[in-house]
């Protein structure tokens, strides 16, 4: 059951909306369930003689009062609508069921507080079969405006205990971090323009992406501009610095003019203060420069990756959502750094673990700097590392399952469903990336003798682990890795207790799969002292500064029609 709660200020446009045929005549028998007083509540769906505007005048009638004892305008903003809708599946309620429903949200709410005859005046009516529309105004008989501090939080908590009580679907409660939905309006505009999202949630994935991406605030704008989109910064009018910033989707417009989204309603992360905390305003030609060897941008990331583990498990809850902060940056860099058909679901995790990057903890930035300059780094790499980003995609699907975890520990429910939902698509990602890849090691397995002196190795440094390694089907494509490592110069019973020790395998599922993949993000050591050798003969040459980056996301041109 989801209520959603907003404020407006015209009581009989909100009337003619609810009684009328809809946006698209869906609008089936709209008539008032419950009411503030329901002999004293004319009711244009069912009486013919009562008109749009007699209602309009009782429900305004404490405002009225107030307006005329004071002298002055009506309040700004005294219309509060709440619509409370059941989960697709659920029963349909009885018009008594929903005025329960009602009765005891405008309670929780402060809007009509159970007993309190001075409280506002409110009506719900119900136009449909799964929903309802809550409508009050906010000037209470004694002329006193109604506590509503927190009442979307009120409305929800409240829903949960319906929905036990009803026996309806049980959802997710939230916390107050949750980005705004996209209004009905701005999803009919989108499907009148044939776009699969309305501009909101567009624009929502655009910044979330170029600010995984960029190192400045100053180049968040320069390429959030690249794409297209417009932006318009908030100038403090005492300081003259910015203060915040608007952004609007190309060709978005009402009227001619474009739709403006200011940064903090398209996401709580994405305001201007937030933004600052991770990406401090410095010049942008201070590019990250080409690295001598390009696989040590996927080494770095993997390691990042792997030590956001421990962080998890540290104790430190700012610190750990510090890391999945900085995690949500990888996976969208990691999706623009990959080549392949798993790219979409890289960027599906992406999109989804958006949602689990914050809650009401307060995230420790600084903690996680190792792991969002390493992801930042992903998003100027050029090389295609082959089984290196395979890897990389196998850890990031292990810690957004411990994401998972660590927010269901912590009864974030939205964020812990919002990371189980980004490991089910880097699941399936690395299922299509991994496994062509995995049968070609196992096609180019070494001869008996040699797999037969491995297993030795193995026995000797995993005694405790080694029969069900050698259990798994991946054992042949593991023997290949470890050949490949041993003329990289790695001995290989050295290297096998190595990786078995940089994390627990008594939960692995199949553990020849997680050591192959662990080895595989090991360094080449002989290419590593072949390149000491070169940069100790060789004269420095400066490196070309690299462009900025551009999301994988969709272009401006690509969005204008995608049915």
């Amino acid at each position: 059951m989801v209520p959603d709660v907003s404020t407006g200020s015209s009581t009989l446009g909100l009337i003619n909306y609810l009684f009328g045929k809809g946006r698209r005549d869906e609008h089936t028998d709209p008539h008032i369930v419950a009411a503030w007083d329901m002999a004293g509540a004319p009711d244009p769906g069912r009486d013919p003689e009562a008109t749009y505007t007699r209602l309009a005048r009782r429900l305004d009638h404490h405002v009225d009062l107030r307006t005329r004892e004071l002298g002055e305008k009506k309040p700004p903003q005294h219309v509060w609508h709440c619509p409370v809708r059941t989960a697709p599946g659920d029963r349909y309620l009885t018009d008594a069921e929903w005025a329960e429903v009602a009765h005891r949200v405008v309670a929780a709410t402060g809007i009509a507080p159970e007993g309190d005859e001075q409280a506002c005046r409110w009506i719900a009516v119900r136009h449909a079969d799964d929903h309802i529309h809550i409508m009050a105004t906010t000037v209470r008989a004694d002329g006193r405006r109604p506590r509503t501090n927190r009442d979307g939080w009120r409305a929800q908590r409240e829903c949960r205990k319906i929905e036990a009580e009803f026996g309806l679907r049980r959802l997710k409660s939230g916390d107050l971090t949750a980005p705004r939905t996209p209004t009905g309006a701005e999803r009919a505009k989108a499907e009148r323009q044939g776009l699969e999202e309305p501009a909101r949630e567009w624009l929502r994935e655009q910044a979330y992406a170029v600010a995984a991406a960029v190192r400045s605030i100053d180049e968040y704008f320069t390429v959030l501009r690249s794409l297209g989109i417009q932006v318009r910064p908030r100038i403090g009018p005492e300081t003259g610095e910015v203060t915040g910033y608007s952004l609007a989707a190309p060709g978005d417009t009402t009227g001619g003019k474009p739709v403006w989204y200011g940064g903090s309603k398209l996401a709580p992360d994405l305001s201007y203060d937030r933004l600052c905390e991770r990406l401090p305003a410095q010049d942008l030609a201070d590019r990250p420069q080409q690295v001598a060897d390009p696989t040590e941008t996927w080494h770095r990331a993997e390691t990042a990756i792997h030590r956001a583990h421990a962080f998890l498990d540290s104790g430190d809850d700012a610190v750990a959502q510090g890391h999945l902060d900085a995690f949500g940056d990888t996976l969208h860099n990691l999706a623009l750094a990959t080549h392949g058909s798993h790219q979409a679901e890289l960027q599906a995790a992406a999109r989804a673990f958006n949602r689990a990057r914050r809650s009401a903890i307060r995230a420790d930035h600084q903690a996680a700097t190792a792991l969002r300059e390493a992801a930042k780094e992903l998003a100027y790499a050029t090389h295609d590392p082959g089984g290196l980003a395979i890897a990389l995609v196998f850890a990031a699907l292990h810690l957004a399952r411990a994401a998972a975890k660590w927010h269901e520990q912590r009864g974030h429910e939205q964020q812990a469903a919002a990371a189980d939902e980004a490991f089910r698509h880097l699941q399936a990602g690395y299922q299509q990336a991994a496994q062509p890849v995995l049968a070609d090691l196992a096609r180019r397995a070494p001869l008996a003798t040699t797999a037969s002196r491995f297993e030795q190795d193995l026995r000797a440094a995993l005694p405790d682990h080694a029969d069900r390694v050698l259990a798994d089907p991946t054992w042949p494509a593991l023997t290949t890795t470890l050949a490949r490592a041993e003329t990289a110069g790695h001995n290989p019973r050295r290297l096998l207790a190595e990786v078995a020790a940089q994390r627990e395998l008594d939960t692995a599922d199949r553990l020849a799969e997680v050591l192959n993949w662990r080895i595989t993000v090991q360094p080449n050591r002989r290419a590593q002292a072949a390149r000491r050798r070169s940069i100790r003969t060789t004269t420095p040459v400066t490196p070309t500064p690299q462009p900025a980056p551009t999301p994988v996301s969709e272009r401006p041109a690509e969005r204008s029609r995608r049915r």
